[in-house]
Protein backbone atom coordinates (compact mmCIF):
# COMPACT_ATOMS: atom_id res chain seq x y z
CA UNK A 1 0.00 0.00 0.00
CA UNK A 2 1.34 3.30 -0.91
CA UNK A 3 0.78 5.32 2.12
CA UNK A 4 1.34 8.70 1.26
CA UNK A 5 -1.35 7.91 -1.89
CA UNK A 6 -3.72 6.65 0.58
CA UNK A 7 -3.31 9.49 3.11
CA UNK A 8 -3.41 12.53 0.27
CA UNK A 9 -6.69 10.88 -1.17
CA UNK A 10 -8.44 11.29 2.42
CA UNK A 11 -7.22 14.58 2.36
CA UNK A 12 -8.93 15.89 -1.05
CA UNK A 13 -11.85 14.09 -0.26
CA UNK A 14 -12.37 15.43 3.08
CA UNK A 15 -11.09 19.12 1.98
CA UNK A 16 -13.40 19.11 -1.46
CA UNK A 17 -10.24 19.31 -3.14
CA UNK A 18 -11.40 18.27 -6.63
CA UNK A 19 -7.55 16.10 -6.85
CA UNK A 20 -5.51 18.89 -6.31
CA UNK A 21 -4.27 17.18 -3.22
CA UNK A 22 -2.60 14.28 -5.47
CA UNK A 23 -0.17 16.93 -6.55
CA UNK A 24 0.85 17.83 -2.64
CA UNK A 25 4.54 16.04 -1.84
CA UNK A 26 5.88 15.16 1.23
CA UNK A 27 6.56 18.70 2.20
CA UNK A 28 3.77 20.26 0.63
CA UNK A 29 2.20 22.74 4.06
CA UNK A 30 -1.14 21.35 5.36
CA UNK A 31 -2.19 23.25 8.33
CA UNK A 32 -2.15 27.25 8.34
CA UNK A 33 -1.31 26.93 4.42
CA UNK A 34 -4.98 25.60 2.72
CA UNK A 35 -7.63 27.80 3.78
CA UNK A 36 -10.04 24.97 3.40
CA UNK A 37 -7.78 22.83 6.51
CA UNK A 38 -9.53 24.66 9.50
CA UNK A 39 -10.65 23.13 12.82
CA UNK A 40 -13.27 21.49 11.63
CA UNK A 41 -11.61 19.77 8.78
CA UNK A 42 -9.22 18.72 10.94
CA UNK A 43 -11.77 16.55 13.05
CA UNK A 44 -13.17 15.02 9.77
CA UNK A 45 -9.48 14.54 8.44
CA UNK A 46 -9.39 12.38 11.82
CA UNK A 47 -12.39 10.10 11.20
CA UNK A 48 -11.42 9.95 7.50
CA UNK A 49 -8.36 8.07 8.49
CA UNK A 50 -9.71 6.14 11.08
CA UNK A 51 -12.24 5.06 8.52
CA UNK A 52 -9.47 4.44 5.15
CA UNK A 53 -6.68 2.74 7.95
CA UNK A 54 -9.25 1.26 10.61
CA UNK A 55 -7.36 2.36 13.45
CA UNK A 56 -8.54 5.02 16.16
CA UNK A 57 -6.83 7.94 17.36
CA UNK A 58 -6.79 8.70 20.84
CA UNK A 59 -7.37 12.84 21.87
CA UNK A 60 -3.97 12.69 23.18
CA UNK A 61 -2.32 11.39 20.40
CA UNK A 62 -3.28 14.92 18.59
CA UNK A 63 -0.86 17.41 17.92
CA UNK A 64 -0.72 20.65 15.80
CA UNK A 65 2.61 19.09 14.18
CA UNK A 66 1.33 16.26 13.09
CA UNK A 67 -0.87 18.38 10.70
CA UNK A 68 1.63 21.07 9.38
CA UNK A 69 2.71 18.74 6.33
CA UNK A 70 1.75 16.16 4.25
CA UNK A 71 5.13 13.98 5.19
CA UNK A 72 4.37 14.38 9.18
CA UNK A 73 0.80 13.10 8.45
CA UNK A 74 1.64 10.00 6.79
CA UNK A 75 4.82 9.41 9.34
CA UNK A 76 1.55 9.57 11.65
CA UNK A 77 -0.41 6.83 10.07
CA UNK A 78 2.32 4.76 9.28
CA UNK A 79 2.93 5.11 13.05
CA UNK A 80 -0.15 4.19 14.01
CA UNK A 81 -0.54 0.93 11.31
CA UNK A 82 2.83 -0.69 12.94
CA UNK A 83 1.21 -0.17 16.33
CA UNK A 84 -2.02 -1.92 15.04
CA UNK A 85 0.07 -4.85 13.37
Amino acid sequence: MDTQKEVLAVIDEVLSLGGRAMTFDADSRLLGALPEFDSMAVVNLINGLETRFDFFITDDEIEGETFETVGSLVNFVEAKLADSA
